[in-house]
């Protein structure tokens, strides 16, 4: 399972004592989504020896118009290990499910957000998943909290619904927010979801990584195709 966290200068923690933090609360890793004006210094190799917690690169982008964060999903694509793009305005969030390209779309419910079954469908179609975001269930109080829980519910069943792809996250931006899967399943049992929904969501930041970087090694020539040994292409069934 993995967290996804915003390090220093987008966050309070460095990578490394979030990857220390995520380590000792039972992750296999995390992911550094950082947003794209905002990227953080980190040796990802470095970290991941001494915590013995894979490290993946992301970057979150953020756009006022689906035209810019159509030019930031393209720059970025080739070199960060996870795409996402940071949800909450109506044009962005149907813009990000309909790019194959993308990863993930977080918090597509913040702010003036919306999503309905059209956006859940596209997400379905084009691969793109869709985030749970926990944050402000556990770090806000009053109506601003019996919000977030009623959005999360909406979002939840128009996913299931469609059978789009997902993501859990506490969004931590500092490592005192990070907290172990078992709490956040905890959490989610209180606000409608069921231990497993929130386990698969935090699993699937790793799986995206490593196929995201199976494609991006240099052994694939393209999707299905791959260079094996002294043969100069195949295709994945032998073939």
């Amino acid at each position: 399972m993995y967290e996804a966290v915003y390090a220093h200068p987008d966050g309070d923690s460095t990578v490394a004592r979030h990857a220390l933090t995520a380590a000792d609360s039972g992750y296999d890793g995390i992911v550094v989504r950082n947003h794209g004006d905002v990227q953080a210094d980190y040796d990802a190799d470095a970290i991941s020896d001494a915590y013995d917690i894979d490290v993946a690169a992301g970057v979150e982008v953020r756009a006022d118009d689906p035209s810019r964060a159509s030019g930031f999903v393209g720059n970025y694509r080739s070199d960060r290990t996870v795409v996402v793009v940071h949800g909450g305005d109506r044009r962005i969030n149907r813009f990000a499910v309909e790019q194959p390209t993308v990863d993930v779309l977080a918090h597509p419910m913040r702010e003036d957000g919306d999503f309905n079954h059209v956006l859940a469908n596209a997400a379905a179609d084009n691969g793109v998943r869709v985030e749970f975001d926990f944050g402000p269930v556990l770090r806000a109080s009053g109506g601003t909290r019996v919000r977030a829980i009623k959005e999360l519910r909406k979002l939840r069943e128009l996913v299931e619904d469609a059978g789009a792809p997902f993501v859990v996250s506490a969004s931590p931006s500092n490592h005192l927010q990070i907290r172990a899967p078992r709490d956040l399943i905890a959490v989610g049992k209180t606000i409608g979801f069921d231990a497993d929904t929130v386990r698969e969501g935090l699993a699937e930041w790793g799986r995206v990584a490593e196929r995201n970087r199976e494609r991006q090694s240099d052994a694939v020539i393209e999707p299905g195709v791959r260079l094996e040994g002294d043969v100069d292409a195949v295709n994945d069934d032998g073939q």
